[in-house]
């Protein structure tokens, strides 16, 4: 593995405004001390390794990644545990998931094991911002940016890999018990593209939609297929579910316009261990509609990092609205979310050797 030079902090955050910080983290506002970067050239390949103070990027105007959009970027948590300990959740899923979305952005992949030793070293460093407020975690941010100067369309030749960490408290702000989502007419993915790849060229393209989402008074954008504009696919930055009354639990299939959620593929396992009926496959907007409608449908909930795991209640697009469920948090998501955050805080037995202890 990769060995890491530890660069000195002169002026680390003072304790009382660290506490300051801590006492309402937001979310992705305020960011601690230390910052992991590492090199890569076609020359060198992986190199300069190290951990240091946070601080600003220098890049050349001409950098590659400022106009040709090469970079990719993670998300995972670190937790507070019972014993005073911190752990992360699958940080092997997000390495791997990591190089997937590298090799279809055409860069190269970073060795497994340097990326969560990048992850282990941050956190470790920066373990007095860990948040201890219930629901309460250290958010990471691992990404990849193309460096080399230069004008052309093609792979650049040098990237900066580096990690950032953020203290965060919830990820919706309305601190309703279930959000409202607009059905947006904007296309997220189309096949053959990038959906399946955690690109920031995804999300900057679901910044209009989600503007519009807010701007009429919802939380969140759902977002329909490209080609019939008529089966579910996925929020802004979240995944769907949706459980049935006879027990069954659906969620849209990884076509590769979708991106593979880490907590959605939590949930598919945890959900098979509660006896649910668990589908991956296409539903439709006028399906959620009617079975609503119906009570045939009686859940809705999003999953994702940031946000966890987050009822639905209300759908609004261009021919209507309707309330799924009771209109709040239904059963099956508590019960999930609350078996999910148990084993991530260290509160329920990790049968599946997911967390991480730092």
């Amino acid at each position: 593995m990769i060995a890491f030079a530890r660069l000195p902090h002169p002026a680390p955050t003072t304790a009382d405004a660290r506490a300051a910080v801590l006492a309402n983290p937001g979310f992705g506002t305020n960011f601690t001390d230390h910052m992991v970067t590492i090199d890569w050239t076609e020359a060198a390949g992986w190199h300069n390794a190290r951990i240091g103070p946070r601080g600003p990027i220098a890049l050349d105007p001409a950098a590659s990644v400022l106009h040709y959009a090469q970079e990719i970027f993670e998300g995972l948590k670190a937790y507070q545990q019972p014993d005073g300990g911190l752990a992360l959740f699958r940080p092997e899923a997000n390495a791997a998931r990591f190089n997937a979305s590298a090799a279809r952005l055409a860069m190269p992949a970073l060795p497994e094991e340097t990326f969560v030793e990048s992850i282990r070293l941050l956190v470790d460093a920066d373990r007095d911002w860990v948040p201890a407020m219930d629901g309460a975690s250290l958010y990471l941010r691992p990404f990849m940016i193309a460096t080399e100067a230069f004008l052309g369309v093609r792979p650049a030749k040098a990237y900066s890999y580096i990690v950032i960490a953020s203290p965060a408290g919830n990820y919706f702000k309305s601190g309703a018990p279930a959000v409202s989502i607009w059905v947006s007419d904007y296309t997220r993915a189309a096949p053959g593209g990038t959906g399946a790849a955690k690109c920031g060229g995804n999300y900057a393209a679901s910044l209009v939609p989600q503007a519009e989402a807010i701007e009429r008074g919802h939380d969140q954008v759902v977002f329909l297929d490209a080609a019939e504009h008529k089966w579910i696919e996925e929020l802004g930055g979240m995944n769907l579910y949706f459980v049935f009354a006879d027990g069954t639990l659906l969620t849209p299939a990884l076509t590769g316009t979708i991106l593979p959620g880490i907590t959605r593929d939590s949930l598919l396992t945890l959900a098979r261990e509660e006896g649910l009926t668990v589908q991956e496959g296409r539903y439709s907007i006028d399906q959620w509609r009617d079975d609503a409608a119906s009570g045939k449908l009686v859940e809705t909930f999003a999953c994702g990092t940031a946000a966890v795991v987050t009822p639905v209640g209300k759908v609004t697009g261009r021919n209507g609205a309707f309330t799924v469920g009771t209109g709040g948090p239904g059963q099956l998501t508590q019960k999930l979310k609350a078996r999910l955050v148990g084993i991530q805080r260290g509160e329920v037995a990790d049968t599946h050797g997911w967390m991480t202890r730092i």
